[in-house]
């Protein structure tokens, strides 16, 4: 297929609006999915965030226009570099009145509780972002011990940790933890340290690499979706039929409760409101066992 892959790549380098794959209701309200037409290596070319950020925002502004009231960036169209999860909006158009939900809080709240209740020592690893720092001071804050690979990323935790829980970051070096919260970029080498039986939970939105055949990897952050939730026809990405991302979880949460505030940039919404409301409207944690390198 990849003749037509190019084509279609070529076709949307040069030109192409947002346009709706999916209608789907909820409750009250109606939702509809909309699609950039980029590929992932668009993305990843730093000459087209303008571009990306242009389609993007032309998107928020007609959803603005529609009466739409909470919109979820979801998957490559959010992130620190490309638009600050989303900040560039808000700041480009002071007088927006949708909301814009990059569903930090609730991906943070998924990943907290995918970790198993005994665990009493925790490694990050990958790209770590607004999400693991969140994750971070939850853990701490539980008296689970945490550490890094890297001096780097310890210093970063050590930032963005709670002066109070501080003493639960444990210096970068041991690598004894059999639960890995993992970020983007993970490589190789990195999942070579991990001890045989090591579960790993990522906190991003694309799964990592499974090169172990003797560890674990848990599904990105995602729940099961109600059955009144209504026209769900295909698979989102790689997920299972009827499981939908953290990230568009979250905005429709903050429309069926009303929460009138943004989500982006270094802004967190309440991460344990935002679980206990994703329970409360019969989303539910994924029933699967951890899929098996």
């Amino acid at each position: 297929m990849w003749p037509i892959t190019l084509w279609f790549a070529m076709l949307t380098w040069f030109y192409g609006d947002t346009f709706v794959v999916e209608r789907n209701a909820f409750k009250i309200l109606n939702l509809q999915t909309w699609v950039i037409p980029r590929f992932h290596s668009q993305y990843m070319n730093k000459w087209q965030r303008k571009t990306l950020n242009k389609l993007i925002e032309d998107a928020i502004l007609e959803a603005e226009r529609s009466g739409v009231k909470v919109l979820s960036l979801g998957l490559l169209n959010q992130g620190d570099e490309l638009n600050k999860y989303g900040e560039l909006y808000i700041k480009s158009n002071p007088n927006l009145k949708i909301k814009i939900v990059d569903g930090s809080s609730l991906v943070a709240a998924i990943v907290l509780n995918s970790i198993p209740k005994e665990a009493t020592q925790i490694l990050f690893c990958g790209k770590l972002n607004k999400v693991s720092y969140a994750i971070a001071n939850a853990l701490c804050e539980r008296g689970i011990e945490i550490t890094t690979i890297y001096d780097d990323d310890y210093e970063i935790l050590k930032s963005r940790i709670s002066t109070d829980f501080k003493k639960n970051l444990a210096l970068p070096g041991s690598y004894a933890a059999k639960i890995w919260l993992v970020g983007d970029n993970l490589n190789e080498v990195e999942q070579k340290m991990a001890p045989k039986g090591t579960l790993f939970i990522p906190f991003t939105q694309f799964p990592p690499k499974k090169l172990r055949k003797d560890c674990f990897y848990h599904i990105t952050p995602s729940m099961e979706i109600p059955s009144s939730f209504l026209n769900v026809h295909s698979c989102e990405n790689w997920l299972p039929r009827g499981v939908i991302s953290g990230w568009r979880i979250a905005g429709i949460l903050h429309a069926l409760e009303g929460w009138e505030v943004n989500e982006c940039g270094d802004i967190m919404f309440n991460i344990h409101k935002v679980w206990q409301a994703s329970l409360h409207h019969g989303f539910r944690p994924l029933k699967i066992k951890p899929m098996h390198g």
